[in-house]
């Protein structure tokens, strides 16, 4: 057996299930879970209308570089959402089965285990908390997962000049996710500015997650690593996007996660290699997806109105909670990443005696981190995925706060 899957952890959702293990909740109360962020609003009928006209495509093998009419739907979306110029779409852009196994595939691809610095082996860097598969794509490639902190006085940005000058130099990779899970925070021009200055230096690729990026509470769309390198002057020349990646997903945007659409985009020349691993390793995405994706990509109609129902939400919840604990609005996706240090309770604690007694599943912070630098940053905060439809998500905020009242 390869022996680095014995470095994995299990994962945030079967620890909360060993959690709550033996547990039976208060029967008063109907189950409400914050735990998970699966999108629970209405998938848009165009995709499904869409999905259902093109089942005649079962009978063909699809191909892995993905239909001339998905990947120029994606690019023109591109184009639309960042004002970024025209990109090709035959070599800038791939779609994938959902950017879960883009994200884990791309590190198996990228890193050369053997090609580490005279100071170590590689390393694969990401953001602290983190989305897990960041790690396990890390271990399985044979590197290191180094963690940078968010800083809750950087809005949980990730405090990459904390990093010490020698650990750059045996990056392979960096993971960066934004809008960010579970914090929501978005990197500005700047932390762009700087990562693109490392990369070029010390030669790593950058995997930019922005599978949150459609949902936000503000008036300006956040900012994409795309569109970000354009406006610092990578967007064309022999090299666009030199050594830069993005990862998105109709999952969140457009309320399919079980349709598994998303796509890569950026660097050809990344890009030219990751093909060349997927068609060996990667599954084909089937011709009616592709035809529910084409459909969702060119619309924009459902996704305001998805948008405007987390806003809602939002508007809501978030002040009932700020009388119980420390929480503020994100800048961007569906998560409220709440300090629960005033009720007297840890992470841990707070998740199990909630939804022991208010049948409430809420995720524990610190299974979203490692302890890097002496501290684990989720220690003593929840995540709340505002995912339910309002009704619901107003009485599972009403009983948090009845819950933390109760302790007090």
């Amino acid at each position: 057996m390869n022996p680095h899957l014995d470095q994995l952890h299990p994962y945030p959702f079967e620890r909360l299930r060993q959690l709550f293990a033996g547990t039976t909740p208060n029967p008063a109360y109907r189950p409400i879970s914050l735990g998970i962020g699966e999108p629970k609003h209405p998938t848009p009928a165009l995709i499904e209308k869409a999905l259902m006209h093109a089942m005649a495509g079962l009978s063909s093998y699809p191909s892995t570089i993905g239909s001339e009419p998905l990947r120029a739907a994606i690019a023109s979306w591109l184009e639309r959402r960042y004002g970024i110029p025209p990109i090709d779409p035959a070599t800038m852009v791939l779609p994938v089965n959902g950017s879960r196994e883009a994200l884990f595939a791309i590190a198996q691809c990228v890193v050369a285990a053997g090609r580490g610095h005279a100071h170590g082996g590689a390393l694969v860097m990401s953001p602290n908390p983190f989305y897990q598969i960041y790690e396990g794509a890390a271990y399985l490639a044979g590197a290191e997962p180094y963690y940078v902190n968010s800083e809750p006085g950087r809005n949980f940005a990730p405090d990459f000049a904390s990093v010490p000058d020698a650990v750059w130099p045996r990056v392979q990779l960096l993971y960066v996710c934004s809008p960010g899970n579970p914090t929501g925070a978005v990197l500005g021009l700047d932390d762009w500015e700087q990562l693109f200055a490392l990369s070029d230096r010390h030669g790593f690729v950058i995997a930019a997650d922005e599978c949150y990026s459609e949902i936000y509470c503000g008036a300006t769309p956040p900012l994409g690593a795309l569109e970000a390198a354009h406006q610092l002057g990578r967007s064309r020349g022999a090299h666009p996007y030199a050594n830069l990646v993005v990862f998105s997903s109709l999952s969140k945007r457009s309320n399919v996660p079980g349709m598994r659409s998303g796509f890569v985009a950026g660097d050809p020349q990344v890009l030219k290699k990751f093909l060349l691993y997927r068609t060996y390793s990667g599954g084909a995405m089937s011709p009616p997806v592709q035809a529910a994706s084409i459909a969702a990509w060119n619309d924009e109609h459902h996704v305001q109105e998805n948008r405007a129902l987390y806003r809602e939400k939002f508007r809501l919840i978030t002040p009932l909670l700020q009388q119980v604990m420390d929480v503020e609005l994100p800048d961007a996706g569906f998560y409220l990443w709440a300090d629960v240090r005033r009720t007297g309770l840890s992470d841990l604690d707070f998740a199990s005696r909630l939804y022991a007694e208010y049948n409430v599943t809420v995720l524990p912070g610190s299974y979203l981190a490692r302890e890097a630098c002496g501290v684990n940053p989720g220690r003593d905060r929840i995540r709340m995925a505002l995912v339910a439809g309002v009704d619901e998500g107003l009485d599972a905020a009403n009983r948090i706060v009845e819950f933390c009242k109760r302790l007090a």
